[in-house]
């Protein structure tokens, strides 16, 4: 299928050529007949990526700032890497998406197959959304007036934070599509609506829908404008819907309302706001957010969760629904909007329109008839390539940032053949197969494992499905690289070594954690340094590892495991192998709870004690700052001392022969790791790091993460 995709880096728009996406439990799989350009949005993402680096800088000042943190504890060379990492993404656009439904998940009981219905899904030949992001459209309602469905409910959901009421004088500032179906939203609530712009077309199209206008471009003053159109008590709301960076539209939005007052941020505007005009009237100022309650909530948009209706009258789906309506009963006209029509297979043009005619509104796309065959696509061919089945023979299951930025191209150092990549979406395995010159991109994980020529697999998913990959990976007979942890529970960890006993034992299949710590340059020179060294050994490990969410995927127990599973399981392995020794005990305080805490496991020290008498601190705390080191170490053996900070500047105390060892660049060993495992599939020698060595560092992180839950 087709899909188009904007280059934040270099600033190209291109219709390529993707996989079918997969179909989660909770969703569905719509075949596009329409879609609609977001003018505001999109030209926005298409003007962005055109600019330079030092333009993107200005545009997002609170990016350039956590840059700066990132160079002082990675480095230059690393940030950059880093910073060109992420331009490269690719963005799919769009989010104004009408279309058949083809397929659907086992949690889906709302639709049936062929049910045409609107939703959030991008410009593509077919979509996957979750059910709770789409909505049945009734029958009197177009395909073409249905495409405008998304963007009016960004609209409606402005109104419903300003409640309106029956008889209320509103200004709608900023008449671009969402300010002009704001317009008609807000009449049909029984409002008296204003509308401000410079444009004098669209100033005309408010007339029509019942709005009083002010032009900007004629001088007219908004302010007077609006007192006057309130008959001078003030009006009781404005929306502003506008796209500037001018803070303008807010301060005469303040001016022109009456006391206690509404003031609704639909759009994106500066916000240097004076507080004498907000403080003298008692104003109220809120952001909209997109198209309603839902949005961004992994729960209700990814595992399809609606909220009660009778606690949540209006989501993001039951405003879908509303918007519908109100074009069902002719209360809302999009007809007056369309301006363009361009069919999909010639969708650049119409993002050149986009860039080059101002005074563009509707640009619909037209889909052509797409067949059974292209429906079913989920393989991609990106490039012939000839294999040698003797050496690795690589597929990879995930292509979000760790594997495209550092793990993909660590393989492709190493000289492993690429064969197939995999994706949810298929765009991330496009873009990066396409990059590092993989054979296929797929959506379809069951391509990895059924075809015979890939030999080795590298697994780069969410936590939560390390386990059924690595087993099923095992009794297909290929090796398998996991990047950490290699599960979230014991009882996933019994299964894997019942796997490994009847599938790569017999075979010598190997199992590989991307426990890369241990093969960065100044780790090596630990090992050597601490090697002589016959005697119990004490070690400090501070992993300074910052805040995230409570709700990001790696916090969520079922999906990410916490970090301690996902992330302190580098030190449990590290630890293990500068000692040399087994973990004989396991001790494990967090911080106390405390109402200012939403998360507390990721702020805790861990003892652990080891046969040889060596003893072991890990801390990992996510309330630490910046300026500290985010990763330090320290070794104390022998009447010497070894700390490393960041995996970049190692300083040796009382060592005869060793001062320090500083790199110019970050290495945490993740080139090297991956070296080790493909020579030792190569070569045909056993897995870098012994299965029990695997197995005890993962028990030991789970037993960790136990402890601290418990207390």
């Amino acid at each position: 299928m087709q899909q188009i995709l904007q280059n934040m880096g270099s600033g190209e728009t291109r219709l390529a050529k993707v996989p079918v996406p997969a179909c989660s439990r909770a969703g569905v799989l719509i075949q596009s007949i329409n879609s609609l350009i977001s003018i505001g949005t999109e030209r926005m993402l298409v003007e962005f990526g055109k600019s330079n680096l030092i333009q993107k800088a200005r545009q997002q000042p609170d990016k350039v700032k956590m840059v700066l943190e990132k160079m002082s504890t990675d480095g230059l060379a690393t940030t950059v890497d880093a910073v060109k990492s992420k331009l490269d993404q690719p963005l799919p656009l769009g989010y104004c998406n009408v279309g058949y439904i083809v397929a659907k998940g086992s949690e889906v009981n709302e639709y049936k197959l062929g049910d045409r219905v609107v939703s959030n899904g991008p410009h593509a030949s077919v979509v996957s959304v979750s059910r709770n992001l789409s909505a049945k459209i009734p029958d009197n309602v177009s395909n073409e007036e249905a495409s405008f469905t998304v963007l009016a409910s960004i609209g409606l959901q402005g109104i419903r934070l300003a409640k309106p009421s029956l008889g209320e004088s509103f200004v709608v500032t900023g008449l671009g599509l969402i300010g002009l179906l704001t317009v008609q939203l807000l009449r049909a609530h029984g409002c008296r609506v204003m509308g401000i712009d410079f444009d004098e077309d669209k100033l005309e199209l408010a007339r029509q829908f019942g709005a009083e206008t002010v032009s900007l471009s004629k001088g007219e003053d908004p302010v007077a404008a609006g007192m006057a159109f309130s008959r001078g008590q003030g009006v009781d709301a404005v929306l502003v819907t506008a796209s500037t960076k001018s803070s303008s539209p807010i301060s005469q939005a303040a001016r022109m309302c009456r006391k206690r007052g509404r003031i609704i941020l639909v759009g994106v505007t500066g916000l240097e706001l004076s507080r004498a005009e907000f403080y003298e009237k008692e104003l109220s100022f809120q952001v909209s957010c997109s198209y309603g309650p839902g949005r961004y909530d992994s729960q209700y948009e990814d595992k399809g969760q609606d909220y009660p209706i009778g606690f949540v009258r209006w989501t993001e789906q039951r405003n879908f629904e509303a918007i519908l309506d109100m074009m069902a009963g002719g209360q809302l006209n999009v007809k007056p909007l369309i301006s363009h029509h361009y069919s999909f297979d010639n969708a650049l043009t119409a993002y050149e329109t986009l860039s080059d005619d101002k005074s563009a509104l509707g640009i619909i796309l037209k889909y052509p008839e797409a067949s059974q065959e292209e429906l079913s696509e989920k393989v991609i061919t990106l490039r012939e390539v000839v294999f040698d089945p003797a050496k690795p023979v690589c597929g990879f299951i995930g292509a979000g940032n760790y594997a495209s930025r550092i793990l993909i191209p660590a393989y492709k150092k190493a000289d492993a053949q690429l064969h197939t990549v995999v994706s949810k979406g298929g765009v991330s395995a496009t873009h990066h197969g396409e990059k590092n010159g993989f054979h296929k991109a797929t959506t379809d994980v069951e391509e990895i494992w059924k075809n015979d020529a890939i030999n080795t697999v590298a697994i780069v998913t969410q936590h939560n499905t390390h386990a059924e990959y690595v087993i099923a990976a095992l009794k297909y007979r290929k090796n398998v690289f996991v990047e950490k942890p290699l599960a979230l529970h014991l009882e996933e960890l019994d299964r894997i070594e019942e796997a490994y006993k009847e599938y790569a034992e017999p075979d010598g299949i190997r199992l590989m954690v991307g426990f890369n710590r241990r093969y960065a340059p100044q780790i090596i020179k630990m090992k050597q340094l601490l090697e002589p060294v016959k005697q119990p050994k004490s070690f400090i490990m501070t992993m300074n590892a910052g805040a995230i969410p409570a709700d990001t995927w790696v916090q969520d127990i079922a999906v990410g495991g916490g970090r301690i599973i996902g992330e302190a399981c580098h030190y449990v392995d590290l630890m293990c192998y500068l000692a040399g020794s087994k973990i004989v005990s396991v001790q494990a305080r967090r911080i106390g709870e405390h109402p200012a805490m939403e998360v507390t496991e990721d702020k805790a020290s861990i003892i652990l004690g080891f046969a040889d008498g060596s003893l072991g601190v890990i801390n990992y705390f996510a309330n630490g700052g910046k300026a500290f080191p985010k990763e330090r170490i320290e070794v104390f053996a022998g009447d010497a001392v070894l700390q490393l900070d960041n995996f970049r500047k190692l300083q040796g105390y009382g060592w005869n022969d060793f001062k320090k060892l500083n790199l110019m660049r970050q290495d945490k060993g993740q080139n090297a790791c991956v070296v080790a495992f493909i020579d030792a599939v190569r070569e045909g020698r056993p897995s870098p790091i012994p299965f029990d060595e695997i197995m005890e560092s993962a028990r030991v992180s789970i037993e960790i993460a136990t402890q601290l839950r418990n207390q």
